[in-house]
């Protein structure tokens, strides 16, 4: 016969879990054990630390992991919360275990020398900061448990590093560019093309699919409308196409069904593969990423004269205007406007072997895959 168990715990799908009265408040929450005597350690000091909050107002001791973990769950709906798990996964062995009241700067001291020597930008790092201050913010104010106390009586500074250590942009120019990009493989050439004369982000290059491709009948073109959810700042994002990045399109289409850039037949997660860094070593530019090609755009435009409002337009920058909802004749002075980096660039075209001269848009592409601006209707 079974020894007898303390009267509170009951055993479901073969773990021990709590159902009892502490002080006239009803407790229910799984032991997250098997074992009867773990599960009755777990039951006790439930019970005392729902006596110590109730009687002398003693929070009970909760980790950053159990933090990190009501975080997640509460923030399914964030478009970055893939990106805050990742933060977080890296954060776990160091202070994943600590008290709550214990995480400090101090305690991320640790983890951000680590991240340092790994080679990671402020800006990683700064995100990383970012999300462990937003939950002990939480974890004094909002969070508040069964007895009325919040999680943490107050939450500590957590200062971010200082930009005065992140590294500035650097545009190419067009020397260095006929210098890198035959160096990369024909794939990531197309890529980067399509980057330096769209103002596109890596992830906006990597994600792009057929389906969000729009036809512009009165312009013989077409351009991209990118989703929100898949744009940073939260909004539909235009791509306009310049006679470079229409060519690379040209050249793209038909190799997938969906993405308009794969390799081996798989869309890529990222540009900034061991490729790209291999090819900027040989060419003697170890300083340049990806993101650089977004800020070679921006800077060719603006030496060409194209105005505040239309490079805003163009590198997708949120300006308080429905970028998307543009007539023709708006377009038409948008791709004018991008046309002007093209002229400067010699021999851009010959750094992608294309598949045949650019006629238009595709009359093979599908009408479910273009829809009509709103402004040409």
């Amino acid at each position: 016969m079974g020894r007898k168990h303390i009267p509170g715990l009951f055993n479901r799908a073969g773990i021990w879990h709590i159902d009892k009265r502490i002080l006239g408040r009803r407790v229910c929450q799984s032991t997250g054990t098997a074992q009867l005597k773990e599960a009755e350690r777990v039951l006790a000091r439930v019970m005392e630390e729902t006596r110590q909050a109730q009687v002398y107002g003693v929070r009970p001791t909760r980790t950053f992991e159990q933090a990190a973990a009501k975080f997640v769950l509460e923030n399914q709906h964030k478009r970055s919360i893939k990106d805050d798990v990742s933060h977080l996964k890296q954060l776990m062995p160091w202070i994943g275990h600590h008290p709550l009241s214990r995480i400090h700067l101090g305690t991320l001291q640790p983890w951000i020398e680590k991240r340092r020597r790994d080679g990671r930008s402020v800006g990683t790092i700064n995100h990383g900061l970012q999300i462990v201050r937003r939950i002990l913010n939480l974890a004094a104010s909002e969070w508040v448990d069964q007895n009325g106390l919040t999680w943490l009586p107050a939450a500590p500074k957590i200062k971010l590093l200082s930009n005065l250590l992140k590294r500035a942009p650097y545009p190419i120019t067009w020397a260095e560019q006929a210098k890198l990009f035959p160096e990369l493989p024909p794939y990531l050439q197309q890529m980067a093309l399509f980057a330096v004369n769209s103002g596109c982000r890596d992830q906006e290059i990597c994600n792009l699919r057929w389906e969000w491709e729009v036809l512009v009948p009165e312009l013989g073109t077409s351009v991209f409308i990118i989703p929100a959810t898949r744009v940073k700042n939260g909004d539909e994002r235009l791509v306009v196409l310049n006679r470079i990045a229409r060519s690379v399109i040209e050249a793209r289409r038909g190799i997938d069904p969906a993405f308009v850039f794969t390799c081996d037949g798989k869309p890529l997660s990222r540009m900034m593969t061991s490729a790209w860094k291999r090819a900027r070593q040989r060419v003697g530019l170890p300083q340049v990423r990806v993101h650089d090609l977004k800020h070679t755009f921006g800077r060719r435009l603006r030496a060409a004269g194209v105005s505040f409002e239309d490079r805003q337009d163009l590198l997708g920058h949120r300006s308080g205007r429905i970028t998307t909802h543009y007539s023709a004749a708006e377009l038409s002075r948008l791709i004018e406007a991008a046309e002007k980096v093209v002229d400067r660039a010699g021999a851009q075209p010959e750094l992608v072997v294309l598949r045949g001269t650019y006629q238009g848009p595709s009359r093979k592409t599908p009408a479910s895959a273009l829809r009509a601006l709103p402004g040409n209707q």
